[in-house]
């Protein structure tokens, strides 16, 4: 038998001495059922509840981990949720507040993908004293740098999921600054097709057999959630998007490093310090970091060790595993307080809003990857001055004037949905960076660079 090492050993090790790390799960979609099975075979952590608006995907989920149906407990309050994981069983509820409630719960995953309801989860969570991992790039590009400051004055750990491409990214940007490289470029090989005006309805069939919703599909087929992680990572980095909506280039695993590198040095990139992605073959699944050496010796080496001919070479993290890495954040957080990724204490890019077809005066915008719109990647600078509304709280936002496919959606032509918290927060966040960007000229010509 083998022995269990590094974190897999911590994690049985503190099982034995206080029981393993239980946690709180927000979401029983596709990611969400990925990590209810995965846990069930990792050592040291356990699902312990389950909040999900359909209980049933929640029950389904749970059986295919291979608990029986005894095991599953339909719990109403935050005690039957302690009861039931002190019996060892599992609990589901279609309450968010029992959940980040549980004195028996550590750690809350949010696995929903909706903005209002994932910051609506995680303040919930940090209310009640527990760790939040944000499997939710679409919140945590919106209002990250709020729920950071809110996790820090309840004391807890707020961070992106470990598995989804961000958080991928930023382990290979750590490596690259710790080895003393310059960081030229960082992002991900795209893994769908790229169809800027993807419709949910030419993707049914492609959904089903991928056990996966049409609406989910069409946000990585049209380009969005690309956009999403991009930022995400600018956010968390300072990274910035070259140019707006990034390059996009068809460079393979072999070209990367020579085709997202500066003109100078034979590429396409304006400057270095930049987020973008490959439609190339041989990237996808994976994240990179493009770096360059700062020494003629360092590049001499790299070149002797075959990781490329130079002078940028490309460091290559060939896969994610998506939610099924997220229990390792949770694992981290509640063991060793520590975040895999965390937004900046100011803004860098901005993922904003473009118009999928036309839009008419009096319309309700639909939910991301419907038929409305799609993501677009900037500079927050570039956006703020368009007045371009963040992706994040378009959804049910009342259409103004009249849109053509392919125009931005701007606080003129659209009025989001004051009702959400999400857009509460937001226009918050929005008025102090407005406030602070008037008083310090340093920051103002830092973000416009």
């Amino acid at each position: 038998m083998q022995n269990f090492i590094g974190l897999a050993a911590e994690l049985a090790a503190r099982a034995e001495r206080q029981g393993p790390i239980t946690i709180g799960l927000a979401g029983a979609g596709q990611m969400g059922t990925d990590i209810i099975v995965q846990v069930s075979m990792m050592p040291g952590i356990r699902i312990g509840a389950i909040s999900e608006i359909r209980l049933q995907n929640a029950i389904d989920a749970i059986l295919m981990s291979g608990r029986e149906r005894g095991d599953i407990v339909d719990a109403k309050s935050a005690s039957d949720i302690d009861l039931a994981i002190e019996t060892g069983r599992v609990a589901v509820t279609d309450d968010y507040k029992a959940l980040c409630a549980s004195g028996r719960i550590d750690v809350v995953i949010d696995a929903t993908g909706n903005p209002n309801v994932g910051t609506l989860v995680a303040l919930e969570a940090m209310r009640n004293g527990k760790h939040v991992v944000m499997l939710n790039v679409e919140a945590d590009i919106t209002i990250g740098r709020f729920l950071k400051e809110e996790a820090d004055k309840a004391g807890v750990v707020f961070t992106g999921a470990a598995g989804d491409e961000p958080a991928c990214a930023l382990e290979l940007i750590s490596f690259a600054q710790s080895c003393g490289f310059d960081i030229v470029a960082a992002g991900k090989g795209k893994n769908n097709p790229l169809k800027f005006d993807a419709m949910p309805e030419d993707y049914e069939a492609e959904a089903r057999a991928r056990n996966m919703s049409a609406r989910m599909l069409v946000e990585f087929v049209d380009g969005s959630k690309t956009m999403i992680e991009m930022v995400a990572i600018a956010n968390a980095t300072g990274l910035v998007p070259d140019v707006p909506g990034m390059h996009g280039p068809a460079a393979t695993r072999e070209q990367l490093a020579q085709v997202l590198c500066t003109k100078e040095d034979g590429g396409i990139l304006n400057k270095t310090g930049v987020v973008d992605y490959s439609i190339g073959k041989g990237v996808a699944p994976g994240v990179f970091c493009i770096v360059k050496p700062r020494h003629d010796r360092v590049t001499e080496r790299m070149i002797d060790l075959k990781v490329g001919p130079g002078p940028c070479f490309s460091l290559l993290r060939p896969y994610h595993l998506t939610s099924l890495e997220v229990p390792l954040s949770a694992a981290r957080a509640v063991m060793h307080g520590k975040a895999d990724m965390v937004p900046l204490d100011h803004p860098v890019a901005e993922c904003v809003t473009v118009a999928k077809r036309d839009l008419q005066p009096g319309q309700t915008l639909e939910a991301i990857g419907l038929h409305d719109y799609r993501g677009f990647a900037m500079t927050w600078a570039d956006a703020r001055t368009e007045g371009a509304i963040p992706l994040g709280i378009a959804e049910k936002a009342k259409v103004m004037k009249p849109i053509k496919a392919g125009e931005k959606l701007t606080y003129d032509n659209c009025v989001p949905d004051d009702s959400l918290v999400v857009t509460q927060i937001r226009k918050r966040l929005d008025q102090s960076d407005a406030r602070f960007m008037g008083s310090n000229p340093q920051l103002q010509e830092r973000l416009r660079a």
